[in-house]
C-alpha cells in the first residue's frame, strides 16, 4: 500500500481475547445448525482471518497457520478458504486476492466493500441492490454472487483539509 500512510491504527482491527472466542464459537454455532463441520484447520483459518487487521492473502495463512511455525501445505488453507466463503465466514477481495473475514451479521448478503489504496483496509458495507436483483430474476436470469469494490482513501488516511 501507500508509503505515505501515517496513522497509527487499522479502521477495522482484528478481533482477540473474549471477541475472538465469540466470533468462532458463533461459526461453530451456525455449522451445527447447518450440519456443516468446522474442522481444526477451517477453525485455524477463520482465527487467522478474525485476528488480522486487513485483508490477508492465502499465502500468509500459508505462512502464519502453524502455531508453532511450521507453516501449512496450500491445499489445506485453499480448501479451508472455499468453505468459509460458502458459509459466509469470510470473503474474497477479487482485487487484492485477499480474504476478509465478514463483518456483517445475519444470513448470507451481497457484500461490498471500501478499500483505501493507501493503509489497505476493506471496510465491509452490504449494498442494496434488491431491486435491480429482483427485476434480473423476474426477467429469468440468474443472479451470481456480486461483490462490490470501491476504491480511495479512507478517513484515517484522507489529507486534513
Amino acid at each position: 500500500m501507500g508509503v505515505d500512510c501515517h496513522h497509527p491504527e487499522s479502521a477495522q482491527p482484528g478481533l482477540e481475547g473474549l471477541a475472538l472466542a465469540d466470533a468462532v464459537a458463533a461459526a461453530a454455532n451456525k455449522c451445527e445448525r447447518t450440519r456443516e463441520r468446522l474442522t481444526p484447520p477451517r477453525r485455524r483459518v477463520l482465527e487467522l482471518l478474525l485476528e488480522a487487521d486487513g485483508p490477508m492473502k492465502a499465502y500468509d495463512l500459508i505462512a502464519a497457520y502453524g502455531q508453532d511455525g511450521e507453516p501449512a501445505k496450500p491445499p489445506t488453507v485453499y480448501r479451508a478458504l472455499d468453505f468459509l466463503e460458502r458459509l459466509g465466514f469470510a470473503h474474497r477481495i477479487e482485487s487484492l486476492n485477499s480474504y476478509v473475514p465478514c463483518r456483517m451479521e445475519g444470513s448470507s448478503h451481497r457484500a461490498a466493500f471500501l478499500i483505501c489504496e493507501c493503509c489497505g483496509t476493506a471496510e465491509e458495507f452490504e449494498p442494496d441492490f434488491a431491486p435491480q436483483f429482483a427485476a434480473a430474476e423476474a426477467a429469468g436470469y440468474a443472479v451470481r454472487t456480486v461483490t462490490l469494490e470501491a476504491r480511495g482513501l479512507c478517513p484515517a488516511c484522507k489529507p486534513e483539509a
